[in-house]
C-alpha cells in the first residue's frame, strides 16, 4: 500500500520556502553541506532545498516518505544543471540499505516529523560507515517559557504541520543514539524556534559495542 502523504501541506510548504530559503538560511545550507563527498544519504528531502548546495564529489540518494513531497523534490531536481542526486520513496525508520553504506548523512528540517526519531537515528547510525558524519540542522525545544509556549501549540502546529514537533531534544537523541557531536552551533528559525546546526560522528565498531543504538 503506498503512503498516503500530505497534498496540501506539500503545497503549502513549496509556498513558505520561496520566502524562507534566501539570506541566512540558504547560507546555512550552504555552509552545512560544503565538502561532502562520497556516498551520501539525504532522509526527509522535502521540496529538494538541499540539491542546488550539494558539491559535485557527492554521490547523494535522497529519500522522502511523502509521495506529494517526493514529486516536489523530483521537480526540483529536474530543473537544476545534472547533479548526481537520486530520489526515492522511503522512511527514515526503514532505512533500505545496507549496513555501512554511506560516507555521511544529511537532515535538515526533518527530524522534528519523523514518526520513531529513536528508531530513525538508530537507522542513520546502522547505514553510515564508521566515523561517518551526520550533518544535521534541525529546530528544536527552547528553555525558559519558551517551552510552555511550543507545548501549548504543539497539538495545532503539529496537525497543520504534517506531525512535526516543536519541543524535541534532538541534541540529547542523537548522544542517546551513540552518535558523538563534534560540531554544534546555536541559532534560530523562528523567535519561536530555536535551531542547532552541526556535525555528528557514527561511532568505530569497539565503541558501537559499548554502546548499542537508542542509549
Amino acid at each position: 500500500m503506498k503512503p498516503e502523504g500530505h497534498r496540501w501541506f506539500a503545497a503549502t510548504y513549496a509556498l513558505q520556502t520561496r520566502f524562507t530559503e534566501r539570506g541566512r538560511m540558504l547560507e546555512a545550507r550552504r555552509r552545512l553541506l560544503a565538502g561532502l563527498r562520497g556516498d551520501v544519504l539525504e532522509i526527509g528531502a522535502g521540496t529538494g532545498a538541499n540539491f542546488a548546495h550539494y558539491p559535485p564529489e557527492a554521490r547523494v540518494i535522497a529519500i522522502e516518505p511523502d509521495p506529494h513531497m517526493l514529486r516536489r523534490a523530483q521537480a526540483t531536481l529536474a530543473a537544476l544543471p545534472a547533479r548526481n542526486i537520486d530520489v526515492r520513496l522511503a522512511p527514515a525508520e526503514h532505512l533500505p540499505f545496507d549496513d555501512a553504506s554511506f560516507d555521511a548523512a544529511v537532515t535538515t528540517l526533518v527530524l522534528c516529523s519523523v514518526g520513531d526519531l529513536a528508531q530513525s537515528l538508530a537507522e542513520l547510525r546502522r547505514v553510515l560507515r564508521p566515523g561517518g558524519e551526520l550533518r544535521f540542522m534541525e529546530h528544536v525545544r527552547g528553555e525558559g517559557a519558551l517551552v510552555r509556549v511550543q507545548s501549548l501549540a504543539q497539538p495545532v502546529w503539529g496537525w497543520c504541520a504534517a506531525g512535526c514537533h516543536l519541543d524535541r531534544r534532538i541534541e540529547d537523541a542523537l548522544r542517546a543514539a551513540g552518535f558523538e557531536i563534534s560540531s554544534l552551533k546555536h541559532s534560530k528559525l523562528a523567535p519561536w524556534l530555536p535551531m542547532i546546526r552541526g556535525v555528528a560522528t557514527a561511532p568505530s565498531p569497539a565503541a558501537a559495542d559499548a554502546t548499542p543504538p537508542g542509549g
